[in-house]
């Protein structure tokens, strides 16, 4: 299996050793380095490693932080002088946790892990159904809810409020979850409360997405994701 990586750290030791590394593994292919975390969101847009390598303290943006803004297909490996973020690390669905200095043996193990996740999801049978549930108020009652039908998902408190064409349907859940599992090539998050349908958004600008006939805010976070999934589709 060949895997495609990327090293953020601030410290270019640090991304040379890696880089040894990974040249003794000829199943793995370092697609970018970057040492500013915030100029490295571009290049994990443009290159979509399947897995990173991620130090943790670094300035402007932390690796924590950033790992918050990265796709649920790429495989993170933190890699940090500070034992203390480890539980916070694994939180995230780290797939490891690497304590500098790191040996070449450690590594490897790392890699082998992210090898034996990947196999995993890819044995999983696809799943075709344009559709969920999701519930409601009161015991057992549930609610069927189309992929086309969403316009825009809106975060309230401890609870989401699935905006559709014709209704809105409130469940007790997290936007989080919502952006976990709907599908990446239909939604987008665009704001710290907002996710919403590519398919139904008619118009857009630097602050603000129209999507149906309700404007909604375009968060800093999200702005630079949101218009490289637009461009995507630009013709």
């Amino acid at each position: 299996m060949s895997l495609k990586c990327m090293i953020i750290d601030d410290e270019p030791h640090a991304i040379r050793l890696l880089e040894k590394y990974v040249d003794q593994l000829p199943e793995v292919n370092c697609v970018a380095i970057s040492t500013k975390p915030v100029e490295a969101l571009a290049l994990l847009q443009q290159h979509q490693p399947d897995v990173l390598f991620l130090d943790i303290q670094m300035p402007d943006l932390t690796g924590i932080q950033l790992s918050k803004l990265v796709s649920k297909d790429v495989r993170i490996i933190f890699t940090t002088a500070y034992s203390q973020f480890a539980v916070e690390g694994f939180e995230l669905n780290a797939t490891d946790y690497l304590l500098k200095p790191i040996s070449f043996p450690r590594f490897v193990e790392a890699v082998e892990k992210v090898k034996n996740q990947s196999s995993k999801t890819a044995e999983r049978p696809a799943i075709s159904e344009d559709y969920f549930f999701v519930k409601t108020d009161g015991k057992n009652n549930f609610r069927k809810i189309a992929y086309r039908e969403i316009q825009y998902l809106e975060s309230i408190r401890n609870y989401v409020v699935i905006h559709l064409e014709n209704e809105q349907v409130v469940t007790y859940n997290t936007l989080k979850h919502f952006e976990e599992n709907l599908p990446e090539d239909e939604f987008v998050k665009i704001h710290k409360s907002f996710i919403i349908s590519l398919s139904k958004i008619t118009k857009t600008d630097s602050q603000e997405v129209t999507v149906a006939n309700q404007t909604l805010p375009l968060g800093d976070t999200y702005r630079q994701q949101f218009f490289t999934r637009i461009n995507q589709r630009k013709i």
